[in-house]
């Protein structure tokens, strides 16, 4: 300890396996080292948790997978990355490990952290409340604290004997740092955001880029634009829109440019959105972007996912509307994603269309709802897991 009894050479491990958790963290291993600037803080991450500082043992650029399949098509590099992080947690003896959302694999990691004797803290609860309800008993036996972004999420898990504490949304703060008073909104601008993963855009792409010449032809001053978060995503959109326009010579194409890296530029140029399902509803939401939100699985997935889930938690999948429990964004699943119902949808929430003052004062409400009194989300959440860690270690 230092002069004034506060715990010093803290060694703090975070964990997150995709972009949103790869930002998330790096903002915490900020707030972290301003709370301590003795605190050492490894992990596995991305970009963003590099440049914050942290020391990465793994690099999850591109392990944002999702659903059955695409899983097991990784699986063996899902677990050579499991047994590393295990033999180094079990060496290096952090004082604690941070997981972010990633719930797939960090339950496994948590288990394996568990039977080390290394306190587990979860931050961006795994959305049991939806699936996989029966992991609940895994959680509150292998965390020591749940650090939750969603309001209801505190009191779904008091009920099971978890620790949970709200920490208000780190993309209140994101999104406001990043606004650019200068940027207009254009009446006619639509912007097309079909996903990060691979997974995502191939599924996406092509049902999006109808929706746009549909709505081309109703609306021919409307412009449209793609946004893509990084390079590979954006080559890959490349491809297919090449080779979907091949195969496709006689539909009416509008011309649609695919940008890199600007989605929070377009979130505030744009008057709406098509987006697929994801963070990004969330961040459309908080920036006052209106959106249509669609998504399509694997048909493997979404079968074995539809066995799996009964009914959807509150009857949505799209986050603005579990939250309110209320339809703020449109959402539309697997076989709902047509073309026609997509660009009905979209003009109902451009201005002056059907929607567009219901769905301000959604995003309004969802803004309130998530910003805790404005206090600095991550700021916070490093607090909670700067006392878990000194309450831990005074035990």
């Amino acid at each position: 300890m230092n002069k004034n009894n506060t715990i010093t050479g803290r060694h703090i491990w975070l964990i997150a396996g995709e972009s949103s958790g790869d930002l998330y963290g790096a903002r915490i291993a900020e707030e972290l080292r301003k709370a301590d600037p003795t605190v050492k803080v490894s992990g596995m991450g991305g970009v963003k948790m590099k440049e914050a500082g942290v020391n990465i043992l793994v690099d999850s650029s591109e392990l944002g997978v999702i659903g059955i399949v695409e899983v097991l098509e990784n699986i063996f590099k899902f677990i050579k990355i499991m047994l590393f992080l295990t033999r180094e947690a079990i060496k290096q003896k952090p004082d604690a490990v941070i997981l972010i959302d990633y719930p797939g694999f960090n339950i496994r990691f948590a288990k394996r952290m568990w039977k080390a004797g290394i306190p587990v803290i979860w931050y961006i609860s795994p959305q049991v409340w939806v699936w996989r309800k029966s992991n609940i008993p895994k959680y509150v036996k292998y965390c020591k604290k749940m650090i939750v972004i969603f309001p209801f999420e505190e009191e779904f898990w008091a009920g099971t004997g978890m620790d949970a504490s709200f920490a208000g949304h780190p993309l209140i703060d994101l999104v406001k740092e990043r606004t650019d008073a200068s940027i207009v909104r254009d009446p006619k601008q639509v912007v097309l955001l079909p996903g990060s993963r691979k997974s995502e855009t191939s599924r996406l792409l092509y049902p999006f880029m109808e929706t746009a010449a549909l709505l081309k032809e109703r609306h021919p001053d409307w412009k449209f634009t793609i946004s893509a978060p990084r390079q590979r995503t954006c080559d890959d959109l490349e491809k297919m829109l090449a080779a979907f326009k091949k195969s496709n010579p006689a539909l009416n194409w509008p011309e649609v440019d695919i940008t890199c890296g600007k989605t929070a530029y377009w979130m505030q140029r744009a008057s709406a959105g098509l987006a697929a399902s994801g963070t990004v509803t969330v961040e459309s939401a908080i920036a006052n972007l209106p959106l249509t939100v669609a998504y399509r699985l694997n048909p493997i997935t979404f079968l074995l996912a539809r066995l799996i889930i009964r009914k959807l938690y509150r009857g949505f999948f799209t986050m603005p509307d579990i939250i309110l429990n209320r339809c703020v964004f449109e959402e539309f699943l697997q076989f709902q994603v047509v073309p026609e119902v997509l660009a009905d949808s979209v003009e109902k929430i451009m201005p002056g269309g059907k929607r567009y003052e219901e769905v301000q004062q959604g995003m309004e409400d969802l803004r309130n709802a998530l910003s805790l009194g404005h206090v600095n989300a991550a700021a916070n959440a490093a607090r909670i897991i700067l006392e878990t860690v000194d309450k831990n270690k005074n035990r």
